[in-house]
């Protein structure tokens, strides 16, 4: 019976609107016609710049016409702490929720507040995205190294970093850029692994280096750009973006391993309109979502869709894990750490 309902659903869509839906699956034309009876959905989001985020609701409702994207986005720590006064209040305003952090997924799933969901397009993903969670609350939608960064007019290739060590070299005093924990879920996850690599005299001589700091990871990139520090922090796909546009940066991945975030979505328990919320999260993990994340400089979710020109496949670089345990116990505490430290 679901079968037929699906089948006669699909029929009436290419009947309607042929060039529309003639790649839809089955399931897919189902989602679209209870979306568009919601005709909106509401994005939390902190895994892409605002113009990235606005241009991939766009892309969905170009694709989905009658159903809008609200796009809700800050960095991960405050998009997180926004969701968190939402459900205190009892307030069901997000459907999606796209989080840098894993542990603020793994922490939502645990209370309750995520709905159960396996899209579609989750088993067609690239190998190491693959069962993210394996019980079907959230997925990988964005696989972003943190990688090291300089100013090209302002450090010679012969003297740039090579390693995260170097950061805290003292003849670095005063040009390093990075970002701050307590807001960007990214950056919270790097400290952890400075720690865990490095101890906290890491983040002490950091410190010591007077660094400016800003909120979200992509910030260190855009200053370095302006010639405002030399080496930094940073996301691979911002500073690929970046590099590409023929701005003075070049990226290096750490001998000691760029750090990976995985990032997840899920969609909440009280979405208020959890097909359209269905219907999206299929789109961030579909061909077209993977073409635009390779047009931002980020590394694509699916195998059909080659990485950006120049820039080396995950799989190629040495990369250093955190496991979705390490971060939910341990980014809380670095944060804490880095306050004391930095006083901030």
């Amino acid at each position: 019976m679901i079968r037929a309902l699906a089948g006669s659903v699909l029929a009436a869509l290419l009947a309607a609107s042929p060039a529309l839906a003639a790649d839809m699956t089955p399931h897919e034309a189902e989602l679209y016609e209870a979306a568009k009876e919601e005709g909106e959905l509401t994005w939390y989001v902190a895994q892409f710049g605002t113009e990235q985020a606005e241009e991939m609701g766009q892309a969905f409702t170009a694709r989905y016409p009658g159903v809008r994207v609200n796009v809700i986005r800050t960095t991960g720590q405050v998009a997180y702490a926004r969701l968190t006064q939402d459900l205190r209040a009892g307030v069901a305003q997000c459907d999606v929720f796209s989080a840098t952090d894993l542990g603020h997924l793994v922490t939502l799933k645990a209370d309750g507040n995520l709905m159960q969901f396996v899209p579609e397009n989750a088993s067609k993903l690239r190998k190491p995205y693959l069962d993210l969670d394996p019980d079907g609350y959230y997925v990988t939608t964005s696989a972003n190294p943190t990688v090291m960064v300089y100013n090209t007019n302002l450090v010679d290739a012969s003297e740039a970093p090579k390693n995260w060590p170097d950061l805290v070299d003292p003849k670095w005093k005063g040009k390093v850029a990075v970002s701050h924990p307590g807001y960007s879920g990214s950056t919270g996850s790097w400290a952890l692994l400075m720690t865990n690599l490095y101890g906290i005299e890491f983040i002490e001589k950091l410190e010591a280096q007077d660094p400016l700091i800003g909120r979200s990871l992509i910030d260190p990139p855009t200053v370095l750009t302006a010639g405002e520090r030399a080496i930094g922090i940073g996301p691979l796909a911002t500073s690929t973006r970046l590099k590409l546009a023929g701005n003075p940066i070049e990226i290096v991945f750490p001998e000691d391993g760029a750090k990976l975030t995985l990032s997840g979505t899920g969609i909440m328990a009280n979405a208020p309109h959890p097909n359209a919320a269905k219907l999206f999260v299929e789109h961030l993990l579909s061909v077209e979502g993977a073409e635009l994340q390779v047009k931002h400089g980020q590394q694509p979710l699916r195998p059909e869709v080659a990485p950006p020109a120049g820039v080396p496949a995950l799989d190629e670089v040495e990369l250093a894990i955190l496991s979705e345990d390490e971060v939910l116990a341990g980014v809380p505490d670095v944060i804490a750490e880095w306050r004391d430290i930095f006083g901030n």
